[in-house]
């Protein structure tokens, strides 16, 4: 740290914390007696924190965020250059950088070609059920308004993305839920025996032909959108089984579906592909996507999609009702694209994409070489810089590893300098995945050191 804050400066930090900050996903109950943790800087890969202690980041901002690492001046100047010129203005009209940087990320995404930008991830995906409810309006009367989501998956949280939330204990006591959305089981191969009939070979043909049953139970004339993301983030770093993305698609493209996939989590570089999507060959309807847009720098969402679906509102232009009747505060400030803009230039001219490849096949042999050595990892999964580890009591019986347990590694990382995620809280009796998702400079000396701490981990905590 540059030793910029005094010690007086801090205990008053520490204090205003305490006495007003009500922090995401805590309870607060401990901080009565204990003081919360301040992070005050960050450069590259570590963070620290108020006390001066370094922590190398494995989770990106702990929620997959800051994809090109801390410390980045060029865009933070990118920012400063640009609101001083114009900062905002409503996105009922254009900025330069908003169709700059829609102009760069469409390059990136062959088939797609309109970008809608907002300010969250979760507002993203409420532009998109939006669309696929208004077009089921216009075209078929209002049937075929039903949207199917999965279970595990996760899409925000608003009561509208909840709606379609796959993850219970995230759920709980927020309802009711908005009507007209429709769970569809999810595709997790290492846990195929929780499904009955599910069959050992060609699961992933088996587990997308379970959406169809959905359908064909709803009735396809009422189903309009099918909201999936890429890679399960949350719900426990669920890579799709081979063959299920494109029976998706054959699905979707057989009962006019509308695919949206979230790629809040994985889209901009996280798995090795711009999108988490492009390595399976599906052409979405929609795709959304949030953190990793702008790494956290300024605020930036986005709702993208194809000229298709952004024609059908603009078909009647004597209609007065028919156009896209929405508007994102903040979806016009500059910040965000200027920031988008620096980001994507990082990614290409570092050729981070690569990296990414190249670390993320790093993590999981180290990985795989843990879950030789401890019992205790049942199942190694992941898709580019994009990690998970199942921890189970029992290999035979796949029985998980009670959550507090699983927690108790990521606290030992912490006291030992590395800072990874577990799932906690989401799904119930299956808060057990230890999630890695290291910014896309990671070298191979960084992924060495976080899997060498949660080698540590394992073994205090399991003996």
């Amino acid at each position: 740290m540059d030793g910029k804050f005094t010690e007086n400066d801090i205990s008053h930090i520490v204090s205003a914390d305490k006495a007003h900050v009500w922090h995401h996903l805590s309870q607060h109950k401990p901080y009565e007696t204990n003081d919360p943790r301040i992070i005050v800087e960050g450069r590259g890969m570590s963070v620290w924190d108020h006390a001066g202690r370094e922590f190398l980041d494995a989770v990106s901002g702990a929620v997959w965020t800051v994809n090109v690492g801390y410390g980045r001046e060029r865009i933070a100047d990118a920012v400063r250059d640009q609101i001083l010129k114009m900062n905002y203005f409503a996105g009922s009209m254009g900025t330069v950088p908003g169709a700059v940087f829609s102009e760069m990320l469409i390059d990136k995404m062959p088939g797609m070609n309109r970008v809608y930008y907002c300010n969250s991830g979760s507002e993203a995906n409420e532009k998109a059920f939006k669309m696929i409810r208004q077009i089921a309006h216009k075209k078929y009367g209002g049937t075929k308004h039903k949207i199917l989501y999965r279970e595990r998956d996760y899409h925000g949280t608003t009561i509208g993305a909840l709606s379609a939330g796959g993850q219970d204990e995230r759920n709980a006591q927020y309802g009711p839920f908005a009507p007209g959305f429709v769970r569809v089981p999810h595709c997790l191969e290492y846990r195929r025996h929780e499904q009955e009939g599910a069959p050992v070979e060609n699961y992933g043909l088996w587990a997308a032909e379970q959406i169809e049953k959905v359908i064909l139970a709803e009735g396809p004339d009422t189903v309009g959108g099918l909201c999936l993301e890429p890679v399960t983030a949350g719900g426990g770093v669920i890579t799709p089984p081979e063959g299920y993305w494109q029976k998706v698609q054959e699905i979707c493209d057989k009962y006019g579906v509308l695919l949206h996939i979230d790629e809040v989590v994985c889209g901009v570089g996280r798995t090795g592909e711009w999108f988490g999507y492009q390595h399976y060959g599906v052409k979405p309807d929609f795709v959304t996507m949030a953190k990793g847009l702008a790494s956290g720098y300024a605020a930036i969402a986005a709702l993208v999609t194809t000229e298709e679906v952004f024609d059908a509102f603009k078909d009647n232009a004597d209609d007065p009702l028919n156009y896209f009747r929405d508007i994102s505060t903040f979806g016009g400030c500059t910040a965000g694209p200027a920031a988008a803009i620096e980001n994507m230039n990082i990614i290409i001219e570092e050729d981070l994409l690569a990296n990414t490849t190249a670390m993320g096949a790093r993590m999981m042999e180290n990985l795989a070489a843990l879950q030789e050595k401890h019992a205790v990892i049942g199942d190694v999964r992941g898709k580019g810089l994009f990690c998970g580890a199942e921890l189970v009591a029992d290999r035979t019986t796949k029985e998980p590893v009670a959550e507090k347990l699983a927690q108790a590694v990521t606290a030992d990382c912490m006291a030992n300098g590395v800072i990874i995620g577990v799932t906690n809280r989401s799904v119930p009796g299956y808060n057990n995945t230890l999630c890695f998702s290291p910014a896309l400079i990671a070298t191979a000396d960084d992924i060495d050191r976080i899997t060498d701490a949660v080698d540590g981990a394992l073994g205090r905590v399991f003996g």
